[in-house]
């Protein structure tokens, strides 16, 4: 504790000193982030641990078989002789010290997990270390700490974290190898765009400022037009519908509702003529004597033909109109019952 205090006011005197003669430019790293985005760092922690896994298992295995024997020594200590009695428990002493000792082996503190882990993850931490002392030339740093050391930062400002530039820095480092020069030159200008958004924090965040307002007004113009084209659409629509009725009393034409309805009005009449005549024929019954009917001619044959025909297409429209009506509705019922399931099965998946 003593040396951690020690070491920190050695760089806070420094620190005052360099900043009397010129600005001094500190910076600081969290190393467990930075190596928990490394993709290598973590296939290497994966494969330790699938090892560390595999030597517990083991472990495990000759700790149930010492139990093993340990219980079967008691049940059938009353049958044995004292000598084998010594000889069993001398044996169950063998395996454990034999079992404490391949424990020390695999976990102890100079046992294969630290010295594989410092073989797997040491080329990582140097490549690492390596990145922050380029970024710090390249960048004229005074001082890059560790945050995840022994070294004590009651306070750090996130602006001057620089690990996620180190970690860029270690994924472009390995995207560079598979790339080919023109790739590689697209690449550095990207990087250098990074950096300089990296370097000006208050330019970044100017820009984004002025980028959410361009979305917005791209937005609002586009609500507009499309408002705009649809009031257009409607009234091509009212115009086009205008125009049909004006050509159709051009032509002295009817839409098929109003003859429609001069075909019911027309049935009207005749019902209500038809029910004059019976009322007048049961007068005329009853004071004269019965007059032989009068047998239709072909004109009226034809007239009548022609009605029942208009009656049967009127009808038979009709009956189509509503079949369409029933297979539109049964239409529409079914996409709604796959969007439906199409939502299940995604809430499902999530």
């Amino acid at each position: 504790m003593k040396k951690t205090v020690f070491i920190v006011f050695m760089l806070a005197l420094s620190s005052t000193i360099l900043a009397q003669t010129k600005g001094v430019k500190v910076g600081y790293i969290d190393m467990e982030y930075i190596l928990q985005n490394v993709p290598d760092y973590t296939e290497a922690k994966n494969q330790l641990e699938l090892k560390a896994q595999k030597w517990k298992q083991e472990i495990d295995a000759k700790r149930n078989e010492i139990n093993l024997i340990k219980e079967t020594l008691k049940n059938e200590r009353v049958l044995l002789t004292k000598e084998l009695i010594e000889e069993r428990e001398e044996e169950i002493a063998f395996l454990e010290t034999e079992l404490n000792d391949y424990q020390q082996k695999r976990f102890g503190p100079m046992g294969d997990l630290v010295t594989q882990k410092a073989v797997l993850i040491k080329p990582i931490q140097d490549q690492v270390f390596t990145t922050v002392q380029d970024l710090a030339e390249a960048q004229k740093y005074d001082f890059i700490l560790d945050k995840s050391s022994d070294l004590s930062i009651l306070f750090a400002n996130k602006r001057f974290d620089l690990s996620d530039r180190v970690i860029r820095a270690l994924t472009r480092s390995s995207k560079r190898e598979q790339l080919s020069k023109k790739e590689q030159k697209a690449m550095d200008a990207k990087e250098a765009k990074e950096d300089f958004v990296d370097d000006n924090p208050e330019l970044a965040a100017r820009k984004k400022i002025l980028d959410d307002k361009k979305a917005a007004r791209d937005s609002l113009v586009a609500a507009r037009k499309s408002e705009s084209e649809q009031k257009r659409l409607q009234f091509e629509e009212k115009r086009k519908k205008l125009l049909e009725e004006k050509e159709a009393k051009k032509n002295g034409t009817v839409s098929e509702k109003n003859t429609e309805i001069k075909t019911d009005k027309k049935e009207e009449n005749k019902t209500e003529e038809n029910k004059d005549k019976a009322a007048t024929g049961t007068t005329e019954e009853k004071t004269a004597q019965p007059v032989e009917a009068k047998k239709p001619t072909a004109a009226q044959e034809a007239k009548q033909k022609s009605i029942e025909d208009r009656k049967k297409e009127i009808e038979e429209r009709k009956q189509k109109i509503l079949a369409d009506r029933e297979a539109a509705k049964k239409a529409r019922e079914e996409k709604l019952n796959q969007n439906k399931d199409k939502n299940e099965e995604n809430k499902n998946e999530n």
